[in-house]
């Protein structure tokens, strides 16, 4: 039999109402599983078993909503009232918020628990955290939802929140393949998360499937939506400057998806990005900076010391942003928002790298985040699907890109292309 933390969110859920399965049972599952191999992959950096377990067995006694009884881990910049939120800093060690932040809330809400606060990057940024790739320890798991892509990814978990501001969840999803979603922006509530660049911040799911983060994420809206692969997308492999970072063997990778695409019923077109979304990449990371500085001007001002080198230098890249370029800067991006539905003409979602390619060894640097950066910017819905293995045996996935608020539509054709690694 399938140990229950092997099971996805869905068959969890089929299980439970089948009456096969309880909360409890699978809880306890994926506490073992912590308590296994933690110590090398250091996934989680809070846990409180007995609670864990005392949620559980309230979820089996009272089940309700789409979300019963799945346990979900909480990356550790989002607030927790029972489990202490360090946000990936020293300067916040042992800390306790008052309250659940809103996502948080909501799965609760809807019939889910907590398992346990997963690792960060410190604020979210780029100092990655210490946690290893459950696939060879001897790589990053990318960032800066390291844990919550690891967790999912080592079955220790079945679904985690992430956040993105650039690439934190395409990246590390595609290094421990599995699934990451990053929704429309706004479309999962950030109360109680630690604001970064608020312009872009966004509350994310990853999954080991495409299924179960569409559950999830609507699951928060106390919605039942089950995916089924579209028939026939209409994709567009989207090349850019971006691409001259890539790796070979990430873009042959794509090419042969795409292919593979076609010969499964989908109709692929490949298409330039356009100049005006060009020309703004750049803008993504001195947006970054300056919103960055301000958000952390508390721990700028009286917590410097504890500050990496690395989140010194980035905050430093906003000192000489002035209000005028800020406003500006905002304004270029609403526009090239109210302009990008003409790169859909036609199109149902574009495929896109969310990383170089695999995993890249040791664990002093998460990997280069330019990938998810100007989709972040724009608002978009994103899903980062496993695709195949790089040279060194790790995973690669490939980003789905929709127009904003299309993220349903997204996910579907998301899930055609999961689909084509079984065929």
């Amino acid at each position: 039999m399938t140990s229950p933390n092997h099971l996805s969110v869905r068959q969890a859920l089929q299980a439970m109402e089948a009456g096969e399965l309880t909360s409890e049972a699978l809880a306890r599952a994926c506490l073992e599983r912590i308590a296994e191999r933690n110590a090398e992959v250091q996934a989680f950096t809070a846990l409180d078993p007995a609670w864990t377990l005392e949620q559980a067995r309230r979820s089996d006694a009272e089940p309700r909503g789409p979300l019963r009884g799945i346990p979900f881990a909480v990356k550790d910049v989002i607030e927790t009232q029972h489990l202490v939120t360090a946000y990936g800093s020293p300067i916040y060690s042992g800390h306790q918020p008052q309250t659940d932040a809103a996502c948080v809330a909501r799965v609760k809400e809807f019939g889910g628990l907590v398992l346990g606060k997963v690792a960060t990057s410190e604020f979210a940024t780029q100092t990655p955290s210490q946690t290893r790739n459950p696939l060879n320890l001897a790589h990053t798991p990318g960032g800066s939802s390291s844990g919550s892509a690891a967790a999912v990814a080592d079955f220790m978990a079945p679904v985690a929140f992430g956040t993105q501001t650039t690439a934190s969840t395409v990246r590390p999803a595609s290094y421990c393949g599995i699934v990451g979603y990053k929704p429309t922006f706004g479309f999962i509530n950030v109360a109680g998360l630690k604001p970064l660049s608020p312009a872009q911040d966004t509350i994310t799911i990853l999954t080991r499937s495409v299924a179960d983060a569409a559950w999830c994420g609507f699951g928060l809206h106390g919605d039942r939506v089950s995916v089924e692969p579209v028939a026939a997308p209409r994709l567009a492999v989207c090349y850019s400057s971006q691409w001259d970072a890539v790796r070979p063997e990430m873009a042959q990778a794509i090419e042969d998806l795409a292919a593979a695409a076609e010969r499964a019923g989908a109709k692929v077109t490949r298409v330039r990005l356009p100049d005006a979304l060009e020309s703004i990449i750049d803008l993504q990371g001195r947006l970054f900076a300056f919103e960055a500085r301000q958000s952390l001007a508390h721990e700028r001002q009286h917590h410097a010391d504890q500050f990496s080198d690395r989140l010194k230098a980035r905050l430093s890249g906003g000192e000489n942003i002035d209000s005028d370029e800020y406003l500006s800067m905002r304004q270029t991006a609403l526009i090239a928002r109210q302009n990008m539905g003409a790169l859909f003409d036609g199109i149902d979602a574009l495929l896109y790298p969310p990383a170089q390619g695999e995993a890249d060894e040791g664990i002093a640097d998460s990997g280069s985040a330019q990938f998810g950066a100007l989709w972040s910017l724009m608002h978009v819905p994103c899903v980062s699907v496993p695709m195949t293995k790089g040279p060194k045996g790790l995973p690669m996935g490939v980003q789905v890109i929709g127009p904003y608020g299309s993220d349903l539509r997204t996910l579907q054709v998301a899930a055609f292309v999961e689909e084509l690694r079984k065929r």
